[in-house]
């Protein structure tokens, strides 16, 4: 038996005691997590194509250390123009154990904060496809392009990076700042356009600052 599951943003194909790399998930070594975006599963010769996701399926693994990739090294220089740049990047990833594929709605027992991470990716598409998910104000928590200065690249950084909700940068110290500044290339951004103060006062149930997104919320749509 072996399925295909989703994470992360990227698809593994994966069966009992296979051992795989991942995007980072929160949690400690020996710590269990559920897999429950299931794409495809196939036991006893019978493939069943989800649509999108197989149901009653999901998949269990035990988180075996967590880690850092290799350095990437990204240089830029332009010719004639005595400019260049150069910036290096370690991907926090995850290796983790699948223990079990689980069918016919059978539950994994986890922690909360495994569940929370695996959950994240999938989350914010889901409530955009079925209405916004409740928050402080009626306001969609995942929306992170309501707060001023994260445009739709900096987004998908952010949600690549395990960043998924306002609470998650309202939570961010001054050490985070420089830590997320660095990895993903922000050049003070998050400092300069006040990300943290922003994430904080849409909890709070304040209207975005910019006029376009105060108009986005107000739409009900995601503009």
């Amino acid at each position: 038996m072996f399925a295909v599951i989703k994470t992360g943003g990227k698809q593994y194909r994966v069966a009992a005691n296979d051992q795989i790399t991942i995007e980072k998930l929160i949690g400690s070594a020996g710590e269990t997590v559920a897999f429950e975006h299931v794409l495809m599963l196939t036991r006893d010769g019978v493939t069943t194509v989800g649509a999108p996701t197989v149901a009653g399926a999901s998949v269990a693994a035990e988180i075996i250390e967590q880690g850092r990739g290799d350095k990437v090294i990204s240089f830029k220089k332009r010719r004639r123009q005595n400019s260049k740049r150069k910036r290096g990047h370690r991907q926090d990833l995850t290796v983790v154990r699948i223990t079990d594929i689980l069918t016919d709605g059978a539950k994994v027992t986890v922690t909360a904060k495994a569940v929370a991470a695996v959950a994240a990716a999938v989350a914010p598409k889901a409530a955009k496809a079925k209405g916004s998910a409740p928050a402080a104000g009626g306001m969609d928590t995942s929306n992170l392009s309501l707060i001023a200065g994260i445009g739709p690249t900096i987004e998908k950084k952010l949600r690549a990076a395990g960043v998924q909700t306002w609470g998650e940068i309202a939570a961010w110290t001054a050490d985070d700042v420089a830590k997320w500044d660095a990895e993903l290339a922000l050049r003070g951004r998050a400092t300069r356009e006040e990300w943290v103060e922003q994430a904080r006062d849409l909890l709070a149930g304040k209207p975005p600052r910019a006029k376009a997104d105060q108009a986005e919320l107000k739409s009900g749509k995601d503009l």
